[in-house]
């Protein structure tokens, strides 16, 4: 099965796949299985590895023009306990009814911990998501280009709020419950990552191996929940250990739902950082469409949080404070000579102010509720007050 994964992607990838294949364009593999949540595993490169259960069938279900009823009849399952509509092709409602089941290891317990950790921790945890793995997102150039030339590209504002969809619904106090939606958002978006992993080689502006590979997955996958960690760490937020486990264990459930094999989930921070050092610095580095996206993201930001002259100096600031440098300068965020400073020395001590606060009673749910009208109200923004939900794309970016 590895052979025929690697025999797609030369097909596909071209000349540029083939340097790839042989080891000539990045360093081979060397994550051990055995510091993952499966604790073993063929130890496969993830580089050569898709989703070998959900792209054969969106294939199908586009080749034979299912997809739009399919989003049809879709639209409205939003519930994790909700049952699957009646009308949808035998083979989409098998692969539905087996990808929505959680892993044998979920521990409820935790999960319960994670939402706790995010009545007092999320504004840290929007920010850093949001704005922080946002601007890592559109450094990576295999992500920046697979982003601007499928569908979602043409209509960024649409694009981001159904990225938002998944990160609100990861972060939700009912996120994995029954009445909560992650299972059904995480679905639909494996369902969108194999049509993009079909549609995209089809366009003349694609070149390189087929997207979204399962290397490409844990790239993003670290540019949030590891990225975010290490970011509360460095700012000094008091973290306790079960949080900290409960907060990892709620992101290795999603990368599960999302079709990451489980032999590359990391079991531990310590695993995760060490994948992470491997992975992300080969991954990432500027192009021409992460640039365009981050425009297009940071001006969008301006006008959601202080519309008029001060608002985009000041996201260039905050966006630059968050990633650093090098990675700042690959996005093309202008430099403020007046708002980088003020960000890099002020934020520190506000972490410090909430912090004393946290510990007083009802500040956890007031500070939740403040985050989460904020959620709410990026949401409308984006959708300009429209409902709107992950659905599986039938086309590229129109030329």
């Amino acid at each position: 099965m590895a052979e025929l994964s690697r025999r797609k992607m030369l097909i596909s990838g071209g000349a540029l796949g083939a340097l790839s294949a042989l080891g000539m364009a990045s360093p081979a593999w060397a994550w051990a299985p055995s510091g993952s949540i499966a604790g073993s595993g063929a130890g496969a490169d993830p580089r050569w590895v898709w989703d070998e259960e959900a792209d054969p069938l969106v294939a199908s279900l586009l080749d034979r023009g299912a997809v739009p009823e399919a989003n049809r009849l879709l639209w409205n399952w939003n519930r994790n306990d909700q049952p699957l509509p009646d009308g949808l092709p035998d083979d989409l409602r098998a692969f539905i009814e087996k990808a929505r089941q959680l892993p044998s290891w979920a521990d409820k317990g935790k999960l319960t911990t994670a939402a706790e950790f995010n009545k007092s921790r999320g504004l840290y945890l929007n920010l850093l998501n949001g704005v922080g793995g946002g601007m890592l997102s559109t450094a990576i150039p295999k992500e920046a280009r697979a982003v601007y030339y499928s569908k979602g590209g043409a209509n960024m504002e649409d694009r981001v709020a159904k990225t938002s969809i998944l990160g609100f619904a990861v972060g939700a106090l009912n996120a994995y419950q029954p009445d909560g939606s992650c299972v059904v958002n995480a679905v639909k978006t494996r369902l969108v990552h194999a049509a993009v992993r079909h549609l995209l080689p089809q366009s003349p502006n694609w070149t390189g191996e087929v997207p979204i590979s399962q290397n490409d997955m844990l790239v993003t996958w670290h540019t949030l929940p590891t990225f975010a960690m290490r970011k509360m760490r460095e700012w000094q937020v008091p973290i306790t250990t079960a949080q900290s486990d409960a907060y990892l264990h709620v992101w290795q459930v999603t990368a599960h739902m999302l079709g990451i094999r489980d032999e590359y989930i990391p079991a531990t921070w310590t695993a995760a950082n060490s994948q992470s050092d491997q992975v992300m610095p080969p991954a990432m580095g500027p192009t021409r469409e992460g640039v365009e996206l981050t425009e297009i993201l940071l001006g969008q930001l301006a006008e959601q949080t202080s519309p008029g002259s001060i608002g985009r100096p000041l996201c260039n600031a905050l966006a630059r404070y968050l990633v650093g440098t090098q990675v700042a300068d690959w996005d093309g965020i202008r430099r403020e000579p007046v708002w980088d400073p003020l960000i890099a020395n002020t934020w520190p001590i506000l972490v410090r102010f909430r912090e004393g606060l946290i510990p007083l009673p009802l500040v956890p749910p007031v500070a939740w509720t403040i985050d989460e009208a904020l959620r709410q109200y990026i949401l409308f923004y984006l959708t300009k007050g429209k409902q709107t939900k992950i659905e599986i794309p039938t086309i590229n970016r129109p030329s």
